[in-house]
C-alpha cells in the first residue's frame, strides 16, 4: 500500500476527478477517504465498494473510486492531501465492508 497526491504528474491530466468521475476537493482531497487499486483488485473491489484498509498510518474505511495505472498490481493507494506524511506499507489488509 501506497499513498498518491491529486496532482498531474501522480494521476493524469484531470486530477479534480477520479477514474468514476468523482469530483474532488482539491484543496483537501483526503476527507473524501478515497483509495485507487490496481485492476486486478478492482475484480474483488468494484468502484465504489467500501473497503477497510489496516496496516497503514492511515487506516480506516475507504471508498473505491479510483484505478492505478495498469503496470501495477497487487496493490492499494490512498489519497492524501500534499502536506501529509507519505509513506509505503507491505502488509496491509483490505477487507469489503458489506
Amino acid at each position: 500500500c501506497t499513498v498518491y497526491n491529486a496532482v498531474p504528474a501522480q494521476t493524469n491530466s484531470d486530477p479534480g476527478h477520479t477514474a468514476t468521475m468523482f469530483d474532488l476537493d482539491l484543496n483537501n482531497p483526503y476527507k473524501h477517504k478515497i483509495v485507487a487499486l490496481s485492476r486486478d483488485l478492482l475484480k474483488r473491489f468494484p468502484y465504489h465498494s467500501k473497503v477497510r484498509i489496516e496496516g497503514t498510518t492511515y487506516d480506516g474505511i475507504y471508498i473505491v473510486e479510483d484505478t492505478m495505472n495498469k503496470r501495477y498490481t497487487d496493490r492499494i493507494d490512498i489519497l492524501i492531501n500534499l502536506e501529509m506524511q507519505i509513506g509505503s506499507w507491505p502488509n496491509v489488509t483490505i477487507t469489503k465492508i458489506e
